[in-house]
C-alpha cells in the first residue's frame, strides 16, 4: 500500500520546539526566522527529511510558513488550509490568511526597525528575498544556517532513490534533441548556460526519473546546461548507474555539492537562472565564480508544460486504464453495504483497484476521501484517528490519481451515501455548471488562465458562493501531478498553448457540513473554425478524463440545455471508451451511470 494512515504530527509537539528554536534564536542574536514549508529545490513537495515546518508546527498542508519571533508564532496559509491548520497547531501558534496579510505586513509590524531576521538562502527563491528586502528595509536580513536542522535530533536521512531512465516511447523526444534546442535558445540571448534547479525540469531534460520525493518520480538534482549543448547533472553519482549509458559522454554526474566547482569551471558568463524558483544560495555561489547572473524563465518550463504526441498518447492511455479501475471502484461503492465502511476503507479499495492494472508505479498524490464534514477541508488526509465512517446522506469528495510508466491521473468525483439532500444536489449542479463551462469553452490564442477561470465560478457566483482555490493547474506526463506553469486561476497570468494539460476541479465546500469537487483533465488543442468566424486562431479543450459523474446528485432543472446536451455526450463517449475495457461485473451500473438525464 503505497498510501498510509498514521498521523505524523501533533498540535502537542509544537510548544517544546518552539521553545528549542527560540533558544537557538536567541543564542545567534537573531529577533525572527522565517521557516517555510519548501526544501533547496522550491518544490510543493518535500521528502521527510525536509518537511521542517511540519515538524516545528504541526501543519501539514502542501503550502506555507511560519515567522517565528521571540514572543510570537505566525502560520501563514491560503484559503485551502484555514480549516486544517487550526486543528493542527497548538495554540502558541497563530494561524494568518495568506495572502490578505503577507508575512512583510506582519513583521513590519511585529519586529522593530533594525531587528534581524534569519532565513536558510536555500529555501527561498531570489525572487522572495528580493520582496522581503524590499519590504523590510529598516530590517536586517540575514542568510543562516538552517536553524531547524540543528535542533531536529531525529531528522530523517535525505532520500537517495536510483535515478532511472523514462523511455523515448514516452518522451517523445531524445535528451540529446532536447538539450540541442534549449541550448539555441540559449545562444540567440547571448548567455552561456542555464542553472536548472526545478527537479522535475531536470528530470524532463534528460529523460530519467526518480522516487526521492513520495508521489513524485523525480530525483533530487540540480542540472547545468551549456550553449554547446553539453550538461552537468548535479545528484548522487551513487545513484546514477541505471542512467550512464543512457545520459551519454555529453552529459557529466556531479555530486550536487559541486555546483561552486562547475559553475567555477565555467569560462564566463552570464548564467541564465529563473529567479522566482532558484534559491538565493545560487546568487552568492555565482557572485563568488564572478559570473553574472541573468534573470530569465527556466528553459525546461513552456517545452516541458506543451506535451509532444508521444506523451499525449501516453496520457490518454494512462487515462483510459485509469478510468477502468475508477469505474471498478464505482461499481463496488454502488454494490456495497456502506453500513460500517469508513474513508480509510474508500481509500485501500481504489488503490487495489489501481495496483490490479499491473502498471502502477505510485499514485500521484495522497488519496483524499473526505466524508461529510471532512470533505469540507479541500486538502484532506485522513488519518486513523480522523477516520470517519459514512452515514447516510454523507458526501463523500474522492479526489486521486495515479503515476503509470506512459502518464499521471488525476481525478475527482463526489459521490453520496443514499439520497442527497435539496441543498447539496443544487450546490453539486452549480459546480458541475462551472466545470462544463471550462469543457466547452473556446478561446483565442493569447488568453490565459486567469481569464478562464471566471467561467467555472461564474454559477455559483450568481448564487453567492464561491471556492478558495484555483480552477485548474498544470499536470505533467509521469512527472509532478502539479506542474506549472499554465494554471487555471486568478494568477494564472501565462497564455495557455497546445499540448499543455490541466485540470478542470471548481467545487464548494460549507465548513462543518460537506464538500463537493468535481474533476477531470484536460489539454489545450487548436479548435476547428467555425461557420462564420473570422481567421482567428481559436483554441478549446481536449478532455481526458472518462468516468461518469454521479447522476443522483445532479438537479436537471438547474441545467440548460447545452449543459445537458454536454454530459449525455460526456456519459455517451465514456460508454464508448470505456465500455469495452471494463469488466462484466461492472456492466450493470456502468449502463445505468451513463444513461442519458
Amino acid at each position: 500500500m503505497f498510501q498510509s494512515f498514521d498521523s505524523p504530527t501533533s498540535p502537542d509537539q509544537g510548544p517544546p520546539r518552539l521553545a528549542r528554536l527560540r533558544a537557538l534564536m536567541s543564542e545567534q542574536g537573531l529577533d525572527a526566522v522565517i521557516v517555510p514549508r519548501a526544501d533547496r529545490f522550491q518544490g510543493e513537495y518535500v521528502a521527510p527529511h525536509d518537511d521542517r515546518l511540519a515538524w516545528l508546527t504541526g501543519f501539514t498542508g502542501s503550502a506555507g510558513f511560519c515567522v517565528v519571533t521571540a514572543t510570537r508564532a505566525a502560520v501563514f496559509v491560503d484559503g485551502r488550509y484555514t480549516v486544517q491548520v487550526r486543528a493542527q497547531v497548538a495554540p502558541d501558534f497563530t494561524p494568518v490568511d495568506w495572502p490578505m496579510t503577507t508575512h512583510v505586513d506582519w513583521l513590519s509590524r511585529d519586529l522593530p526597525s533594525g531587528g534581524v531576521v534569519g532565513f536558510d538562502p536555500w529555501l527561498h527563491s531570489l525572487d522572495e528575498i528580493a520582496r522581503l528586502t524590499a519590504g523590510l528595509p529598516d530590517h536586517d536580513l540575514r542568510p543562516i544556517a538552517n536553524p531547524i536542522d540543528a535542533i531536529w535530533d531525529d531528522q530523517p536521512a535525505p532520500p537517495s532513490a536510483p535515478v532511472l531512465p523514462h523511455p523515448l516511447e514516452f518522451a517523445g523526444e531524445d535528451h540529446g534533441a532536447k538539450r540541442a534546442r534549449l541550448a539555441q535558445d540559449l545562444t540567440r540571448a547571448g548567455h552561456a548556460a542555464a542553472l536548472i534547479t526545478l527537479p522535475d525540469s531536470v528530470a524532463w531534460l534528460f529523460n530519467i526519473r526518480g522516487a526521492d520525493i513520495p508521489r513524485n518520480p523525480i530525483a533530487h538534482a540540480y542540472a547545468l546546461l551549456r550553449a554547446d549543448g553539453t550538461a552537468v547533472l548535479l545528484t548522487d553519482p551513487a545513484k546514477c548507474d541505471e542512467v550512464r549509458d543512457h545520459l551519454g559522454p555529453q552529459v557529466d554526474i556531479r555530486p550536487e555539492g559541486d555546483l561552486a566547482d562547475v559553475l567555477s569551471d565555467l569560462a564566463q558568463g552570464p548564467v541564465r537562472v529563473d529567479t522566482q524558483s532558484a534559491p538565493q544560495a545560487v546568487a552568492l555561489l555565482l557572485d563568488q565564480a564572478g559570473l553574472d547572473l541573468i534573470p530569465g524563465t527556466d528553459p525546461c518550463r513552456l517545452p516541458k508544460a506543451c506535451k509532444n504526441a508521444a506523451e499525449l498518447s501516453g496520457m490518454r492511455d494512462a487515462h483510459l486504464r485509469d478510468a477502468v479501475a475508477m469505474c471498478r471502484f464505482l461499481a463496488w461503492f454502488n454494490a456495497a453495504n456502506h453500513t460500517g465502511l469508513s474513508e480509510i476503507d474508500l481509500v485501500t479499495q481504489l488503490e487495489g483497484f489501481r495496483r490490479d492494472t499491473n502498471m502502477l508505479r505510485e499514485i500521484s498524490f495522497d488519496t483524499i476521501a473526505g466524508a461529510g464534514p471532512n470533505g469540507a477541508l479541500p486538502h484532506y488526509r485522513v488519518t486513523a484517528q480522523t477516520n470517519r465512517r459514512l452515514g447516510e446522506g454523507d458526501l463523500i469528495v474522492l479526489d486521486s490519481g495515479g503515476q503509470y510508466p506512459d502518464g499521471t491521473t488525476d481525478i475527482t468525483r463526489t459521490l453520496v451515501v443514499g439520497q442527497a439532500g435539496a441543498e447539496e444536489k443544487r450546490a453539486f449542479t452549480l459546480v458541475l455548471k462551472g466545470m462544463i463551462a471550462i469543457s466547452r469553452a473556446r478561446f483565442p490564442r493569447g488568453v490565459a488562465g486567469s481569464h478562464l477561470d471566471a467561467l467555472a465560478r461564474y454559477p455559483l457566483w450568481l448564487a453567492g458562493l464561491d471556492y478558495d482555490h484555483g480552477t485548474g493547474h498544470g499536470v505533467g506526463a509521469y512527472l509532478c501531478v502539479h506542474e506549472g506553469p499554465q494554471r487555471l486561476a486568478r494568477g494564472g497570468d501565462v497564455p495557455l498553448v497546445p499540448g499543455m494539460i490541466l485540470s478542470n476541479e471548481p467545487g464548494y465546500y460549507r465548513e462543518g457540513a460537506f464538500g463537493i469537487r468535481i474533476e477531470n483533465l484536460i489539454a489545450v488543442e487548436s479548435a476547428a473554425p467555425l461557420p462564420g468566424g473570422d481567421a482567428r486562431d481559436m483554441l478549446a479543450f481536449e478532455t481526458l478524463t472518462w468516468v461518469p459523474i454521479d447522476r443522483n446528485l445532479i438537479d436537471p432543472d438547474l441545467l440548460t440545455q447545452e449543459e445537458r446536451d454536454w454530459i449525455d455526450s460526456y456519459h455517451a463517449i465514456c460508454r464508448d471508451k470505456i465500455g469495452p475495457l471494463i469488466p462484466e461485473d461492472c456492466g450493470t451500473w456502468f449502463n445505468v451511470a451513463t444513461e442519458k438525464l
